[in-house]
């Protein structure tokens, strides 16, 4: 009898997370370390399954996905933090600058 070779569900899952992680700003920082969680264990669990698994490449790109989204929420994280620190710097600056007028 042939055994029959199924997907790997935390593969799909990595997938998925790692897609929706790019379409739901800040909200998919959540999505994208979880999809990298499931991507590597999926990874783990295909090779250690013999054959029995497939779906190594959406664990893969689920992986990938996940840690380039990670990487570029981070990014823009910082990039608003930082707008905001220097707008806020500015304005002190300004504040000051009129202070001193009176």
């Amino acid at each position: 009898m042939i055994d029959e070779v199924k997907n790997s569900g935390k593969a799909v899952a990595s997938l998925v997370l790692g897609i929706c992680g790019w379409f739901i700003p800040f909200g998919g920082y959540v999505l994208d370390i979880l999809a990298i969680i499931f991507g590597a264990q999926a990874r783990s669990a295909i090779k250690r399954s013999n054959g029995k698994l497939s779906g190594e490449g959406m664990a893969i790109a689920g992986l990938v996905l996940g840690i380039v989204g990670l990487g570029i929420t981070t990014l823009v994280l910082m990039a608003v933090l930082g707008t905001l620190g220097l707008s806020i710097g500015f304005l002190n600056f300004i504040l000051a600058l009129i202070g001193n007028l009176n």
